[in-house]
């Protein structure tokens, strides 16, 4: 069946960094389109930023231009999320999205929390 697992959360001081790691299964994952996204308590569900099968990025939040970076490695089918210069307002559940076409699945989510 399909998986995503996502890895690397926890807690880590303000500036500090951290990457997020998004393990696929049970699907053609070199095929889709994946994207992260965070939720921070309160708030709504976030696109942070995206790749295409291909390895074209785009950032959507302006928060984290110039600090996070995704990547993907097709031969492990996993997705990453480096992120760096963190701060308190990175806080959130971050999850993992792959798209193709309408088919949308997503990760359970790993915590992230930026505090002194």
């Amino acid at each position: 069946q399909v998986q995503l697992v996502e890895s690397g959360g926890g807690l880590v001081q303000p500036g500090g960094s951290l990457r997020l790691s998004c393990a696929a299964s049970g699907f053609t994952f070199s095929t889709y389109a994946m994207s992260w996204y965070r939720q921070a308590p309160g708030k709504e569900r976030e696109l942070v930023n995206s790749i295409t099968s291909t390895g074209g990025t785009t950032t959507y939040a302006d928060s984290v231009k110039g600090r996070f970076t995704i990547s993907r490695d097709n031969a492990k089918n996993t997705v990453y999320l480096q992120m760096n210069s963190l701060k308190p307002e990175d806080t959130a559940v971050y999850y993992c999205n792959a798209r193709s076409g309408y088919v949308r699945y997503w990760g359970q989510g790993t915590q992230v929390t930026v505090s002194s």
